[in-house]
């Protein structure tokens, strides 16, 4: 199986100040969720490290981490490897997202201002910009930012914790299917947009409900074919 090789360049080195342990942490984890280090694939310190500019022991502490989380498999005598997730686990996962996700719609065409709407409608003609120029990288980012202002928009803290902790699985169960969803995903943003603007909490509900189904959908597909 290959190693954690990645392109030259690819990752920046980190800079020494401030919590080292906590940033090789947070580079592999995006390079995970991004989906650079792809399901599967092994990961070796020495090489993590390197690319990192950093020594073992803080890769080490970082992948004994995301080991506790979920996002990567320590095997005895074998190393450490990115999680592959079940096809049941996604499926758990994108169903919680569209309890929280329909939630934080409904709440957020309750409480959103107007200076909230025009930051949707900002970000909504990035994403379609994205999409127009294949640029997937910044049409997921882009997205994960419209739905985080949406869950933001809902004034609801506790609603808003609990989805940033599923916020970087979702993002890397759409990043595959982000092309597919091309057009119709902002389609569907546009119209969570003219229900939030309208004060109608039900048809919110409603759409990002199927928004978020139709995600669902398209992995389902995917991997599937």
């Amino acid at each position: 199986m290959p190693s954690a090789g990645l392109p030259q360049g690819a990752v920046p080195r980190l800079e020494r100040p401030g919590p080292l342990r906590e940033r090789v942490y947070e580079a592999l984890l995006e390079l995970i969720t991004t989906r650079a280090l792809r399901p599967g694939r092994h990961l070796v310190e020495s090489e993590l490290a390197g690319h990192l500019g950093v020594s073992r022991q803080p890769v080490r502490e970082a992948l004994q981490r995301l080991n506790t989380e979920g996002w990567v498999d320590l095997r005895p005598a074998q190393g450490a490897f990115v999680h592959e997730p079940s096809d049941e686990e996604v499926d758990q996962l994108l169903t919680v997202r569209t309890l929280l996700e329909a939630e934080a719609a409904r709440l957020a065409a309750a409480n959103a201002t107007s200076n909230g709407i025009a930051r949707l409608e900002k970000l909504c003609a990035q994403g379609e910009e994205a999409v127009e120029r294949d640029r997937i990288d910044v049409v997921v980012d882009t997205s994960a930012a419209f739905h985080a202002t949406v869950m933001e928009l809902s004034a609801n803290a506790v609603l808003a914790e609990l989805a940033a902790r599923v916020g970087r699985r979702v993002r890397w169960c759409f990043t595959p299917v982000a092309r597919q969803r091309g057009k119709q995903s902002w389609i569907e943003h546009r119209d969570l947009i003219a229900a939030i603007a309208d004060r109608d909490e039900q048809r919110a509900t409603r759409i990002m409900r199927e928004h978020t189904e139709h995600t669902r959908t398209s992995y389902r597909e995917r991997n599937s074919g």
